[in-house]
């Protein structure tokens, strides 16, 4: 028998099924609330029938030790921009192969100055094999012109983000031409079809998406599953003040949105407003401390966070962190024993055996192995 919560929710849901085209339109963003509140309304209640806490993510945080001789054969790569793990727990890379991002790349407007090339004419998606790190498929060719973000979600579904086209795509497993394409081909903007140099993108469980926009407009931009705008972070009275939104991890069950707020030398964690219109208020958690750096990479796994930073003076080293957004403290710092260079983004394996960092400078891809703690 249905909960009140449930049966109300799904009367709501059931009359704007009844509504106009126009209404429905109109309240597209009501209805994609609602929608989320059944489905929490719903998993909460079945865990209360099962007798079993909502949350068993254990949060203790997992050691990073890199993987020797991986890849076991030297790949030949461009700047990695981006990686993301599939569902086979297999790596995907997104790189630049001869296409170098630089202070030639874009001019004072912020358009691309590399038309004459054309798109990339190699292969800038691999997928790697975990075990040796070799290439099992490869495409992309002639559609990229620089390359960005990378981001595979729960159904195998990879998202993207060129800062040359201005634009963010979605494709799905298998398929060669986007199914949904975000911003104006080559044209930079700042209103709310457009979009500027892109950087990263988060989608949620449900189907929420989450943009970094980026370079240019420092926000943050909340589609439903369609694609339809649901907002804008930040917003008013919202207040968070954004400076290149590098990198993006969604924490589900906190309900927050976790940002690589680059040029701040901070991680910043607003409400992403999944489950609920309340808390919206709530201020951001925010996690900063002298030799963080500029962080230019966010995973996550459980209620903690995995971060890279990048260059940022001679005086800070180059390092992975471990991020507890809650008690906003970084609780560990690692690094291979070879050291980073310049690493770009980084993400963890979906059953949390592995991480991966991504780098363009040297052009290589890290694995880590994630080892608990040893028991005192």
């Amino acid at each position: 028998m249905a909960t009140p919560t449930v049966a109300i929710l799904g009367l709501v849901l059931l009359t704007g099924a009844l509504a106009g085209p126009f209404q429905r339109q109109q309240n597209a963003q009501l209805y994609d609330e609602v929608r989320q509140l059944l489905s929490l309304a719903q998993g909460y209640q079945a865990n209360v029938q099962n007798d079993e806490p909502l949350e068993q993510v254990s949060d203790k945080p997992d050691i990073p030790k890199a993987v020797k001789n991986w890849p076991k054969k030297a790949l030949k790569l461009g700047q990695v921009s981006g990686v993301s793990v599939n569902s086979a727990f297999q790596p995907v890379i997104f790189h630049r192969a001869d296409r170098v991002f630089d202070q030639y790349t874009f001019n004072s407007t912020n358009h691309f100055q590399q038309l004459h090339l054309g798109p990339i004419a190699e292969p800038t998606v691999l997928t790697l094999d975990p075990q040796t790190g070799q290439v099992l498929g490869q495409w992309g060719e002639n559609f990229f012109f620089m390359p960005h973000g990378l981001t595979i979600d729960r159904h195998d579904n990879l998202w993207v983000t060129d800062v040359a086209l201005h634009q963010a795509f979605k494709f799905k497993p298998g398929e060669l031409s986007p199914v949904l394409t975000f911003g104006q081909r080559l044209t930079p903007g700042s209103g709310k079809n457009h979009l500027c140099m892109p950087t990263s993108i988060a989608v949620a469980s449900e189907g929420e998406v989450f943009i970094a926009d980026g370079y240019c407009n420092s926000r943050i931009l909340k589609y439903n599953a369609a694609g339809v705008l649901l907002r804008v972070i930040p917003s008013p009275p919202e207040f968070l003040s954004l400076q290149v939104p590098h990198g993006l991890a969604l924490i589900e069950s906190l309900d927050r949105l976790c940002v690589a707020d680059r040029e701040n030398m901070r991680v910043t964690c607003p409400r992403a407003g999944l489950y609920s219109m309340k808390g919206k208020s709530e201020p951001a958690l925010t996690i900063q401390q002298p030799d963080m750096g500029r962080v230019f990479g966010v995973a996550a796994k459980g209620k903690l966070i995995y971060a890279v930073n990048g260059p940022t003076n001679q005086l800070l080293p180059v390092q992975g962190l471990t991020i507890d957004p809650q008690a906003e403290a970084v609780i560990d710092h690692w690094a291979p024993e070879e050291g980073f260079g310049n690493p770009h983004a980084i993400a963890v394996c979906p059953n949390g055996s592995a991480l991966y960092v991504a780098e363009i400078g040297p052009n290589r891809i890290w694995k880590f192995e994630l080892v608990p703690p040893k028991k005192k």
